[in-house]
C-alpha cells in the first residue's frame, strides 16, 4: 500500500455528509436500509429466543455447553463457502446471495418456530436447522454492506458504514431483544422464531424490487488475486484484520455467560435478557449517532480506544451486584462499541479497488466472524467451570491483554505512513 492510500483509509473525507442528507440523495438507497433495519429487528429477537429455546431443550447437554452449540451452528457450513470466496477465486453473485441467504433464512426460523410450537424440538433439531438454514448467511452478510456502499459515492463511504452501524444498533439491540423478550415471555421463543422468519422475509422483498442485478461498486465476477493476497499487500488492513478476530475472540465468553447472568445470577427471564441487551443497543445507539462525528479524529487511535473502553465495561458487568448496575454497563459497551465495525471497514474498504471489494470484505467478515465457531464451543465448557461472572471477567481479561497488541500494530502502522 502507498502512503497516501494509506492516508486516505486513515482519514474519512471531510465532506462525508450527514446520515438525512445521505437518505435524501439516495431514496433507492433508504429503502434498502429500512429492509435491514427490519431483518437486524429479526436477529435481535432471536438473540433472546435461541439461547432460551436452547436452554429449555438442553436434553442431557448442560445449559451452557447447549447454548454455545445453538450460537455455533449458524456459522460452521457458512464459513467454509465464505473462505472459499475469501482464500480462494470463487466469485458468487452479490444480489443472488442475499435474495438467497433472505429465502433460507425466512424458511429455516419458520421451521423451527413451528417446531418450537408444537414441542418437536430438541437442541439437535436446532443446531441442524441452524447450519444448514445459515449455509450462505456471511457471503450474504459482507454482500448486503457491498450493495449499500456499492450504491454511495466514494465521499459517502464513512457516512454509509457509520448509517449501517447506527441502524443496526437501533434494530438488533434497542427493538430486537425488548421485542424478543416480550414475546418469548407472552408467547414463548417459537412465536419469537416465526417473527424471526417474517422480517427477512422482507428484506427479500426489498432486495428483489430495490437493487440492481449488478449494484454499484461491485461489477466483476472474477477477480485476479484471491482476497488473502490482496490482503497481504496493504499492511494497516492486514494488521487491522487481526486485531479485529482477536477482539471478537475475547468477546465469545459474553455470548454464552450472559443469558445465563440474566437467568441464575438476577434471577431473571426472558425480559430480564432482553432488557440488558437494550440497554446496550440504547448506548450502542447513542455511539452510532455520533460516529459520524469521529470521522476526522486518528481513525487507529479510536479503535484502540474502543477495544480498552469495551473490556472496562466487560468488567463492571461481570461484577454487576443487580438488573439496573448490568444494564447500565452494558448501556457503556454499547456507547464505545459503536464506532468499532464502521471506523474498521471504511478503512479497510477506503484502499480497496472495486474488483477487490467482494473477496477482502468477504474474507473480512468471515475472519472475524470465524471466532464464533472458534470461540464459542470454548466458552460454553469455560463458562460452566467458572459461572456466568468468572466468564465475563475472563472475557474483559483477554479483551485489555489485547490494547497493548492492537496499539503496537495500528499505531504503528499509522507513523510508518507518517515518516513515509
Amino acid at each position: 500500500m502507498t502512503a497516501r492510500s494509506t492516508d486516505e483509509a486513515a482519514d474519512a473525507p471531510p465532506d462525508s455528509p450527514s446520515y438525512p442528507q445521505l437518505l435524501r440523495r439516495n431514496p433507492r438507497l433508504a429503502a434498502l436500509l429500512a429492509s435491514y433495519v427490519v431483518s437486524s429487528v429479526g436477529d435481535g429477537i432471536v438473540l433472546i429466543a435461541l439461547p432460551l429455546l436452547a436452554i429449555r431443550h438442553h436434553g442431557d447437554l448442560s445449559a451452557p455447553v447447549a447454548v454455545s452449540l445453538a450460537m455455533t451452528a449458524p456459522y460452521v457450513l457458512t464459513t467454509v463457502i465464505a473462505l472459499g470466496v475469501g482464500l480462494g477465486r470463487l466469485r458468487l453473485p452479490i444480489r443472488g446471495v442475499v435474495i438467497t441467504d433472505s429465502a433460507l433464512r425466512t424458511a429455516l426460523f419458520a421451521v423451527v418456530g413451528l417446531a418450537a410450537i408444537a414441542e418437536w424440538i430438541d437442541i439437535w433439531v436446532m443446531v441442524a436447522a441452524l447450519t444448514l438454514g445459515s449455509v450462505l448467511h456471511l457471503p450474504a452478510s459482507s454482500g448486503r454492506r457491498l450493495i449499500a456502499t456499492g450504491m454511495a459515492k466514494k465521499e459517502e463511504l464513512f457516512a454509509v458504514n457509520g448509517l449501517l452501524g447506527f441502524a443496526n444498533s437501533v434494530a438488533l439491540y434497542v427493538i430486537g431483544p425488548a421485542v424478543g423478550g416480550a414475546v418469548t415471555v407472552v408467547f414463548g421463543a417459537g412465536v419469537a422464531c416465526l417473527f424471526q422468519a417474517a422480517s427477512f422475509l422482507v428484506l427479500l422483498g426489498a432486495v428483489s424490487l430495490v437493487v440492481p442485478p449488478q449494484p454499484g461498486a461491485v461489477r466483476k465476477e472474477r477477480a485476479s488475486q484471491s482476497g488473502w493476497r490482496i490482503l497481504r499487500l496493504h499492511p494497516m488492513a492486514a494488521r487491522l484484520f487481526a486485531v479485529v478476530f482477536l477482539f471478537n475472540l475475547s468477546y465469545m465468553p459474553v455470548e454464552v455467560a450472559l443469558p445465563l447472568l440474566a437467568k441464575e445470577d438476577l434471577h431473571g427471564d426472558g425480559n430480564t435478557l432482553g432488557f440488558i441487551w437494550t440497554a446496550f443497543g440504547v448506548g450502542a445507539l447513542i455511539g452510532g449517532a455520533l460516529t459520524n462525528r469521529l470521522r476526522k479524529l486518528p481513525q487507529q487511535a479510536v479503535l484502540v480506544s474502543v477495544i480498552a473502553l469495551w473490556g472496562a465495561s466487560v468488567v463492571l458487568l461481570g461484577l454487576a451486584p443487580s438488573l439496573p448496575v448490568a444494564a447500565c454497563a452494558f448501556a457503556l459497551g454499547g456507547l464505545v462499541y459503536a464506532p468499532f465495525t464502521p471506523i474498521a471497514y471504511t478503512l479497510v474498504q477506503s484502499a480497496l479497488r472495486p474488483e477487490e471489494q467482494q473477496p477482502v470484505i468477504t474474507l473480512w467478515t468471515t475472519g472475524s466472524t470465524l471466532a464464533a465457531p472458534v470461540g464459542l464451543p470454548l466458552s460454553g465448557p469455560v463458562v460452566g467451570a467458572l459461572d456466568a461472572r468468572g466468564g465475563l471477567l475472563l472475557s474483559a481479561g483477554l479483551t485489555l491483554a489485547l490494547v497493548p497488541l492492537a496499539g503496537r500494530g495500528l499505531l504503528s502502522s499509522r507513523r510508518d505512513v507518517s515518516e513515509d
